[in-house]
């Protein structure tokens, strides 16, 4: 068994609720109404996503930062 640190994006949205989600895996997001509890919920995702999920292809994948996008919208 190996351990993976992997990055977490959280945001905090307008009723309250933690919503977090992990790039570098597919469809891998969960929410609560505490960090806590959304980390929690994430574990239980992220076990779930790691059975579809190429070990190897994880180890090779790196986070690279996050960029801002300016756009104008009409």
């Amino acid at each position: 068994m190996k351990n993976f640190n992997l990055t977490v994006y959280i945001e905090h949205d307008e009723d309250g609720v933690f919503i977090s989600s992990i790039p570098t895996i597919s469809s891998c997001y969960a929410q609560g109404k505490t960090q806590e509890e959304m980390l929690k919920n994430l574990r239980e995702v992220l076990i779930l996503c790691l059975r579809n999920t190429n070990k190897d292809a994880l180890e090779n994948t790196k986070f690279v930062g996050i960029q801002n996008l300016e756009i104008n919208y009409a």
